[in-house]
């Protein structure tokens, strides 16, 4: 789903096609000590004296001059139950920027690591990098537990379900409060106001983060988070009817190939003959072996386009020029009459995976993961379905299909109503309303996920919850587009999106000083 994540990015179960993904929570009778990821040994030496902030001595760079510096901290295993293995110790990755920092008055800003390396957040949030000067503040970034070097057994994280049953959002929001809170004391600045950011999942997680722990963070900016996109709060058919609606509104005859595009592979690649022609065709490195390389390799070029459709060049996925999507449907449209669709879909894929025209090649069939995604599968149950107004083939969701599919891959159930029992949804415009604040909810309605965003549920009347639960929407934002650093170049409505958050947040910063004072 950056996510900026998508992204979010909630991106890797669209990878296949378009199931959904599955939380849960397995009980691990018997489970052997904590095999401990090999860096401890390495890390453990970096430790400060000043107790839980451990730092190691790395620096990496986020940006052109922006450096933020890389830090492990010595984080539980499990922080709910008391098990022996409970406190078991892993090192969590965090990233500090401390450039514009103002020690004695200055906010911290907390980045709440999705789905990827932390350093790939980073450099895509450079939002964040652009207002600390005019704060003073600190700037941090921390890893989930789930991807990069945090994960708690290393490699071996998600090798079985008794290690990926520690691999939850209330374990990673658990993680975020015990370091923010241990890093204030450590660094002597437990009155500092902390606003926590996340786009995609980690948008998600940076709500469910405020309304969980109102004491450790003082709001929240929610960029591209679709915390309505469960249980049936939501149409289940929304992210690709949004999708598809990009496509169409940039040209229908770009709408229609693709379209077209599905059943002709599925005919074409039943035979062996066929896959050597589409292999050709595709610009195969190798001869593919199955038709739904084909597929998956276009369903990744055409949605991830749809998630980046921003304004300005930028390679958050890949390198792509501005507006892709109006770039893929010229190359659509300008064949002639009668051309092959097959060969125009591929031609617009390309744009995708080849914008700067180096690869010669492309390896179809590599299931690599060059953004840390693989694992999304396991973290919580998302219907979605694909309706007969899509431009991809039809798609049926249901509960008892995706409990059998967890229970085949994982050997456990999922819980698929967990998700709105631990963080609400349902009325949610009610419930904030009566106690929540200091939240603001972004999204761009270009961006498929944003259906599954506070903002989709409210149309047509777009409306704020309440004075500090505020919706802002942008008609043609992409995902977290607003988390990007500012170029030349932007539109003044990504500008205009990017000056209310600030004075929103300045105001949450305000408020809270005011309090401080007057005790």
């Amino acid at each position: 789903m950056a996510a900026p994540g998508s992204s979010l990015l909630l991106l890797f179960l669209l990878l296949a096609a378009a199931s959904s993904a599955a939380e849960a929570n397995p009980i691990t009778p018997g489970f052997p000590p904590l095999q401990l990821h090999a860096l401890r040994h390495r890390r453990s030496t970096a430790k400060s004296s000043g107790g839980r902030y451990a730092v190691s001595a790395a620096v990496v760079t986020a940006a052109a001059a922006k450096p933020f510096t890389a830090h492990y901290f010595p984080q539980e295993l499990d922080h709910f139950t008391f098990k022996p293995n409970s406190s078991a110790v892993f090192y969590q990755k965090y990233l500090v920027n401390d450039t514009f920092w103002r020690r004695s008055s200055g906010p911290i800003f907390v980045y709440t690591g999705n789905e990827g390396d932390i350093e790939w957040f980073a450099t895509n949030t450079g939002f964040m990098f652009d207002i600390a000067p005019k704060f003073g503040a600190l700037l941090v970034f921390i890893e989930h537990r789930f991807y990069g070097e945090s994960k708690p057994f290393g490699n071996d994280s998600n090798s079985s379900v008794e290690k990926l049953g520690y691999l939850t959002s209330t374990q990673a929001l658990a993680d975020y409060a015990i370091l923010i809170t241990s890093l204030k004391q450590n660094l002597s600045v437990v009155a500092s106001p902390v606003v926590v950011f996340g786009g995609s999942y980690g948008g998600m997680l940076a709500s469910w983060f405020r309304l969980k722990y109102p004491h450790v963070a003082i709001g929240a900016l929610a960029s591209s988070a679709p915390i309505l996109q469960f249980d049936y709060i939501t149409p289940w058919s929304s992210f690709y009817d949004a999708v598809s609606q990009d496509y169409k509104s940039e040209s229908v005859n770009c709408f229609s190939v693709i379209k077209a595009a599905w059943d002709l592979i599925d005919e074409r690649g039943s035979t062996d003959a066929g896959l050597l022609q589409l292999s050709k065709t595709f610009r195969a490195c190798k001869t593919v072996k199955s038709v739904y390389s084909f597929r998956n390799w276009l369903w990744t070029a055409f949605v991830y386009t749809a998630m980046v459709d921003y304004p300005t060049p930028a390679n958050f996925l890949m390198n792509l020029p501005a507006y892709p999507i109006k770039e893929m449907c010229k190359i659509i449209d300008g064949f002639p009459t009668g051309a092959d669709i097959v060969d125009k879909a591929f031609a617009a894929a390309s744009l995708y995976y080849n914008y700067t025209g180096d690869q010669t090649c492309f390896e179809l069939e590599d299931g690599s993961d060059p953004h840390g995604l693989n694992g999304w599968g396991w973290q919580m149950v998302m219907p979605m379905t694909r309706s007969n107004e899509s431009m991809f083939p039809p798609f049926t969701f249901t509960y008892e299909e995706k409990s059998d599919d967890c229970f085949q891959n994982y050997g456990v159930r999922p819980r698929p109503n967990w998700i709105t029992t631990e963080y609400g949804g349902n009325k949610i415009d009610l419930v904030l309303k009566r106690f929540g604040s200091n939240i603001i909810f972004s999204n761009g309605m270009r961006d498929p996920w944003s259906r599954g965003g506070y903002a989709y549920k409210i149309l047509p009347v777009l409306k704020n919850i309440s004075s500090s639960i505020i919706a802002i929407v942008t008609e043609k934002g992409a995902h977290h587009l607003d988390f990007r650093s500012a170029t030349k170049d932007d539109p003044g409505w990504v500008v205009e999106q990017r000056r209310q958050e600030v004075e929103i947040i300045k105001g949450w910063i305000d408020q809270y000083n005011e309090d401080i004072m007057s005790k």
